[in-house]
């Protein structure tokens, strides 16, 4: 794989699909970029991890893809990573720039016409203080109802592309039924993992008859941050460019479920190779 002396690298990691949206959404803005994934499956899930497990999971991982793909940025495409061991990472890694993913309650919360905003989220998300940081500081005012999703993680990383719209429905609708009897009018997505059934959490919604209830995520917010770091588009797209595709990297050892080959194609990934 030949890669452009001036082509900028950016490495999205998650405990497994969940951060495949944000590669997505990134493309769009720094659509010559080369962008890798990594799903770190030998991993997953990360929201059952203690504080530590996963800090030095995190350090572990990062040491490893830069040593093989000598990145540029690396996008912490996870919110429990994210909250977790960002600061860790940044220290063991002052030459590299790295963005997390952070719980979208600041625009949820001047959104919400009623000032009740739902976060769905990890098991590990709703217990750490930041979150509870997060809302003192961003929506003081707002009643804020932290909803742990753990379940949904597995079944959008296992089942999501070989189920139905009805067994979406049925996995999401607990969830979404919770937060309508809280009166919820505002869900913040704190996993990436339920970014795959956003559509589903609002139609569940409107058939229930909450029509009113809108989704806040972070993608656009991360993508821009990318592009701004980089310069903007035009800073990453050198004369004669065309668009890079970008590897899909998995830890633990193969063979690995074949569904993961479905999900690189679906985001113009190469096939999943062992990281």
């Amino acid at each position: 794989m030949t890669q452009h002396s001036e082509e900028k690298v950016i490495v999205f990691l998650d405990s497994g699909v969940g951060g495949l949206p944000y590669l997505g959404r990134t493309r769009s803005h720094v659509p010559f970029a080369r962008l890798h994934y990594i799903a770190d499956d030998a991993g997953f899930p990360y929201g059952t991890k203690t504080a530590n497990e996963l800090e030095t999971i995190l350090l572990d991982r990062t040491k490893r893809l830069r040593a093989l793909l000598m990145p540029d940025f690396l996008v912490i495409a996870c919110n429990t990573a994210s909250q977790i061991g960002l600061k860790a990472l940044r220290t063991a890694h002052p030459d590299l720039p790295i963005i997390g993913t952070v719980p979208a309650v600041k625009p949820a919360a001047e959104q919400s016409p009623s000032g009740c905003i739902g976060v769905m989220a990890t098991e590990r998300t709703v217990a750490d203080s930041y979150l509870d940081d997060l809302i003192a500081r961003y929506a003081p005012e707002a009643r804020v109802i932290k909803l742990p999703a753990q379940d949904l993680v597995s079944f959008v990383e296992h089942r999501y592309l070989e189920s139905s719209a009805q067994e979406r429905r049925k996995a999401v609708e607990p969830y979404v039924k919770e937060l309508i009897g809280q009166g919820v009018d505002r869900v913040v997505l704190a996993c990436t993992h339920f970014l795959h059934v956003q559509e589903d959490i609002a139609a569940c919604a409107a058939a229930l008859g909450a029509s009113e209830l809108r989704i806040v995520d972070s993608l656009e917010g991360v993508a821009r941050r990318v592009e701004q770091l980089l310069g903007g588009a035009s800073a990453v797209c050198p004369p004669g460019s065309v668009q890079a595709q970008g590897r899909f990297l998995l830890t633990g050892e193969p063979p690995f479920d074949p569904l993961y080959a479905v999900w690189a194609e679906r985001f113009g990934l190469l096939p999943p190779e062992q990281l």
